[in-house]
């Protein structure tokens, strides 16, 4: 026997206007979550772009500093290249100095060795002159014989003639050392006017390291600016996206109870109530391709280090379809940061599941999605390195192994 009343007509309209009734409000609510999601994400996608271009200005001016550093050290390398040739110059001139010294003596000595034969060559002429040359005819005149008068004779002219050598090779010794003295002026002469070329160079280079010096501070300065402006933008769109990702988790919540209040609805009304959802168990790939990078931290692709990947990147060609890993409600679809083009869908249970880098976009937020369902292409949007989808599942808001879920 069937112990069930039947719930009369009247009553059943009643409780379905009421339940109509009490909709309105949280739809209501719900369209403002919606229009906050919309509003931080534009707000974000605002953010995002002042942020590429101070990363560049960054780029650019870090760039620049680096060029400015490199320039000064070739100014300072020129710099210790004239320095050591300086050093060089001045040794040179040093030694010039000792040989001019050395030189100065030996052309005093063969001087002052020249003058004291050309005076016993002055007086001995005088002599001639005043008493006649009688030592030689002296010389001569004693000899005892002949013989011994041609020997003297012989004697006497190899004397005189090896005065005559020693004089004449005093003179070429002189004259020799006279020409070295005049070389090693010039060279002293030549080495003075490289040693003020190299000082002129030097002090211009000087002058040119310190107008580089201040052009690297000025630039490091503005890079210092600018790094500063990167890093509060940086803060204020990690402060967007941990509100936008509030707000999406609100909203999650806001469907999970609206989906239990249709049923508890559906259950009054006296039609067939549907299990709850719950998250599903799991999801299906969205795109065929191959994993080129897991979920967990990796080497930064564009430079930094290490990050952590909060997805996986599934490779495939531009334009390729996208299809929903599981039926839900969409609660974003637009840009999203380095994200480029990204779809976020809510599965129920607290799961979600994202979609990122996409060329097209063929949803909009608040439509219901079938699984299998087309929902986007695949693209290279946002911060990426090459058509690829980026494959997030997300539960309860926090980012955990698609792989786990995937089948």
């Amino acid at each position: 026997m069937d112990c069930r009343r039947k719930v009369p007509a009247h009553v059943t309209r009643a409780v379905a206007a009421f339940v109509l009734a009490a909709s309105v409000p949280a739809a209501a609510f719900s369209s403002n979550i919606s229009t906050r999601i919309e509003g931080v994400r534009q707000k974000t996608q605002q953010l995002q772009a002042q942020l590429g271009q101070k990363r560049q200005e960054l780029h650019t001016a870090t760039v620049r500093v680096g060029n400015l550093q490199v320039q000064l050290a070739q100014t300072n390398a020129a710099i210790g290249t004239v320095s050591a040739r300086l050093d060089d110059l001045a040794s040179e001139e040093a030694g010039t100095q000792q040989k001019l010294a050395w030189n100065t003596v030996q052309l005093n000595a063969a001087r002052k060795t020249l003058k004291l034969h050309d005076d016993m060559l002055k007086r001995r002429l005088v002599d001639v002159y005043e008493h006649g040359d009688l030592g030689y005819l002296s010389v001569l005149l004693a000899s005892k014989s002949f013989s011994d008068f041609v020997e003297r004779w012989q004697d006497l002219r190899l004397l005189i003639a090896a005065n005559q050598r020693t004089v004449r090779a005093r003179k070429i010794a002189e004259a020799r050392v006279a020409a070295a003295q005049d070389a090693l002026v010039a060279v002293q002469t030549t080495l003075e006017a490289q040693t003020q070329e190299e000082q002129r160079a030097r002090t211009q280079l000087d002058s040119l390291a310190g107008e580089r010096r201040n052009l690297v501070a000025v630039a490091d300065e503005q890079r210092r600016h600018v790094a500063g402006e990167v890093a509060a933008i940086e803060d204020l769109t990690a402060s967007q996206e941990q509100q936008l990702e509030a707000l999406i988790v609100e909203r999650q919540r806001e469907i999970e109870a609206q989906r239990e209040a249709a049923r508890r609805a559906a259950g009054i009304a006296g039609g067939a109530v549907a299990p709850g959802a719950g998250a599903p168990g799991a999801v299906a790939w969205p795109v065929s391709g191959t994993i080129t990078s897991p979920f967990g931290y990796r080497p930064n692709p564009f430079g930094g280090g290490m990050e952590f990947h909060q997805g996986l990147d599934i490779a495939a060609p531009m334009g390729t379809t996208v299809t929903a890993a599981a039926g839900g409600t969409v609660i974003s679809a637009g840009w999203y940061g380095g994200y480029g083009n990204y779809i976020l869908i809510d599965h129920g249970g607290g799961m979600a599941t994202g979609y990122g880098h996409l060329s097209q976009v063929f949803v909009s937020a608040g439509q219901q999605i079938q699984k299998g369902q087309a929902i986007g292409a695949v693209g290279s949007t946002g911060m990426s390195t090459g058509p690829h989808l980026h494959f997030e599942v997300r539960i309860g808001g926090k980012p955990v192994d698609p792989a786990a879920y995937l089948h």
